[in-house]
């Protein structure tokens, strides 16, 4: 056989067999890529955990190749191949232990193990130091990091739900929730609703402030917890940076910028609030700006205007957040075109950028801010437990009034209820007429219907009358605040129409 003939035909044996290993090599990838997608979820289900197990033994099949060549929807060679410190150092503080007293510390999490172990460690430590004789634990809010942890590194944290059930099988019966959240945002509501929901599975319990504390009104409104946490990150920031002070930072012509998330959820005054008090406390050259860009003056392109307008050449940046994780080594520190690295570089209007990727979970004095609202939380469930002993037995009659005949208890009840008081909270149990109410809510028909999570849920009650006829009708628990005072209560009937009623509660 000619060479050349010979030659041609042996490179294309090779090409066809280096074609049929690159098809292998890509569907070996996409099976990890979608396996990685498939846990890569808002919500824990019953095959979460095989899910898990499956993804990372596909992972570890696959050749260094192979592994670059992981790409989906939320899959990269990231997930499982970056290095974010050594997970064995952590404490998921998941495990069960008997007593009655529990400080759950609420996180939204993060899959940076260097960071979970200093940032939120930090502050689980910092409570426990200060409250020997109650048992921490923790839950993340993000069962997507929830997930990514327990695939890639096998250490299983608990979401809110599931330590909530935990303390309740341990037998907890003072349960104080801790959340890490910055602010009175939309985790820390969603949050709430998670607790009260399982309010009945303890004696008392409480959902302590997060690291802001209150939001207040207006732009310039602060409070002692804005102030500590402005000279805490500061001083913290100066530190580091090799600065005696914010004052010689200043002197030197460098600005300190803080990076938020950001929001559209009416707490992002609170970051308004935060520039406020940098001001207040003489803080020149101190800016705060958000990933999100809400509310639109933190965005990042203001930021540099106002950092460019304040004449500093040299720029420092730090996350204003608990952990230094994706949005702080990405968003923040990352080299994509969006990123602040790249903005700041990209305006050429400054000498030096540097960054400290360090959270504020690992910041003494951060951490005593937290142990304050823990500890007034605690005082919190105390005046609970003494308010119970003075208001109320535990369960009494009272009349229920309603401004429409349509709407009425059942009649074998005479207008009346059943109220039980439980940590300082008053409900009444009413029995109606029938079954035609099938969910009410305390306030207007017009915020029931964006507000289902607070919907009341009907009980079925069995009720005799004086002549031995007996039915089964819709009851419902009613929370109110006073005896004698209207509140509104809207009604949803059978036809899905919800209508507004003013009721009250008399003695």
């Amino acid at each position: 056989m000619n060479k050349n003939l010979f030659a041609i035909l042996m490179a294309g044996v090779v090409s066809a067999q280096s074609f049929a290993a690159s098809a292998a090599d890509k569907a070996a990838a996409d099976k990890v890529a979608s396996l990685i997608d498939a846990i890569y979820v808002k919500e824990w289900t019953e095959d979460t955990d095989a899910q898990c197990a499956e993804a990372k033994k596909a992972w570890d099949t696959l050749t260094d190749e192979q592994k670059e060549l992981v790409e989906g929807e939320n899959a990269d060679p990231d997930y499982f191949g970056r290095d974010t410190g050594d997970a064995s150092k952590d404490n998921p503080l998941n495990h069960d232990k008997a007593g009655e007293n529990e400080i759950l510390v609420v996180s939204f999490g993060t899959s940076f193990n260097t960071s979970r172990v200093q940032d939120i460690s930090g502050v689980e430590k910092a409570i426990q130091k200060a409250n020997p004789d109650w048992i921490v634990r923790r839950a993340f809010t993000s069962q997507i990091i929830i997930n990514h942890i327990q695939a890639r590194d096998g250490e299983k944290i608990d979401n809110v739900e599931q330590a909530l059930r935990r303390a309740a099988k341990n037998g907890v019966k003072n349960l104080v929730v801790q959340p890490t959240h910055l602010m009175h945002g939309a985790e820390y509501d969603e949050l709430s609703s998670c607790v009260q929901r399982h309010a009945d599975s303890f004696e008392k319990i409480v959902v302590a402030e997060p690291l802001l504390g209150k939001v207040g009104k207006t732009v310039n409104e602060t409070n002692a917890d804005k102030q500590a946490v402005a000279k805490a990150v500061v001083g913290q920031t100066a530190k580091e940076a090799g600065f005696k002070s914010q004052k010689a930072a200043k002197k030197a012509g460098t600005a300190f910028v803080f990076m938020g998330h950001g929001t559209s959820h009416a707490a992002k005054v609170s970051y308004l609030q935060m520039a406020a008090q940098m001001k207040a406390l003489k803080y020149d050259n101190v800016f705060i700006g958000t990933v999100e860009g809400e509310p639109e003056e933190t965005a990042c392109e203001n930021v540099i205007s106002s950092v460019k307008e304040g004449g500093f050449k040299n720029v420092l940046i730090r996350p204003l957040m608990v952990v230094a994780g994706d949005h702080a080594n990405n968003d923040m520190a990352g080299d994509d075109d969006d990123s602040w690295k790249t903005m700041f570089t990209n305006s050429g209007a400054f000498n030096k950028i540097d960054f400290q990727i360090t959270g504020l979970g690992r910041i003494g004095d951060i951490q005593k801010v937290y142990v304050q609202h823990t500890k007034d939380a605690i005082g919190q469930l105390k005046t609970i437990a003494a308010k119970k002993k003075t208001e109320l037995e535990p369960t009494t009659k009272a009349s229920f009034k309603t401004d429409s005949s349509m709407f009425r208890v059942n009649e074998a009840h005479s207008g009346m209820g059943v109220v039980t008081v439980k940590d300082g909270k008053m409900m009444i149990h009413v029995s109606l007429s029938g079954k035609k109410i099938v969910n009410m809510y305390v306030g207007t028909a017009a915020d029931a219907k964006n507000d289902e999570a607070h919907w009341l849920r009907p009980t079925e009650d069995r009720i005799e009358h004086s002549d031995g006829l007996k039915e089964t009708v819709f009851g419902f628990d009613i929370p109110f605040q006073n005896f004698g005072e209207d509140f509104p209560l809207a009604i949803l009937g059978t036809k899905g129409v919800w209508y507004d009623h003013k009721v009250r509660v008399e003695k």
